[in-house]
């Protein structure tokens, strides 16, 4: 790892307390009429895929282009709207103590199991009107696009990233083997790009 970089979430427990992996979906955006469910789906099979177990939390968020574009600004420190971004939650462990108000059970009680919690995952957020933008020069079909768009953004959440070559060609392999088996069942569709455009 290099001096200064941040350990990615790819190294990090990812098992959560006793129960399932659940997805939130959200439509905040009117360009395009989306089936949430679809889109839970696969984000659900991507977060298993990637071995996440037990109770574990991620959102996924479909927002107008104005909204991402803020977020691009804050966040990223780019300007314009994007297609994707991606939240992890990677701050360190909690840590548990005996001080008052920390987490306990009530009085004279062992505190709670760290391991009994929801594992907080992160939070992807996609502009449906710039993958309607750019799908026939990317993906091919919205559908494909937005396919990948959740794809992409769960897998940053997840700690893979795309900052060298090695580490594209990674992802980007690993995008298009959890498409195959998870979305198109087979090959890629003729016209698809696996380049994420920047």
């Amino acid at each position: 790892m290099a001096e200064g970089s941040r350990p990615t979430l790819a190294r990090r427990r990812r098992i959560g307390g006793d129960g399932e992996p659940e997805i939130f979906c959200a439509d905040e955006q009117r360009a395009h009429s989306l089936d949430l469910e679809r889109w839970r789906a696969l984000a659900e099979a991507v977060v298993l895929a990637e071995g996440v177990r037990g109770a574990a939390e991620l959102s996924v968020i479909f927002v107008e282009r104005e909204v991402i574009a803020e977020l691009n600004e804050s966040y990223m420190e780019k300007t314009g709207p994007t297609d994707v971004l991606a939240f992890p939650i990677d701050a360190p462990d909690v840590e548990l103590s005996s001080t008052p108000g920390s987490v306990s059970r009530g009085p004279d009680r062992a505190p709670v199991d760290i391991g009994d919690l929801p594992l907080l995952l992160g939070d992807v957020v996609i502009c449906p009107a710039v993958a309607a933008e750019q799908a026939p020069t990317h993906a091919g079909t919205f559908e494909d696009e937005l396919a990948l768009l959740v794809v992409h953004g769960v897998l940053h959440v997840l700690g893979w990233d795309h900052d060298d070559d090695p580490a594209r060609v990674a992802m980007q392999g690993r995008e298009v083997e959890l498409l195959r088996t998870l979305h198109w069942s087979g090959d890629p569709p003729v016209g698809f790009r696996q380049e994420h455009p920047e």
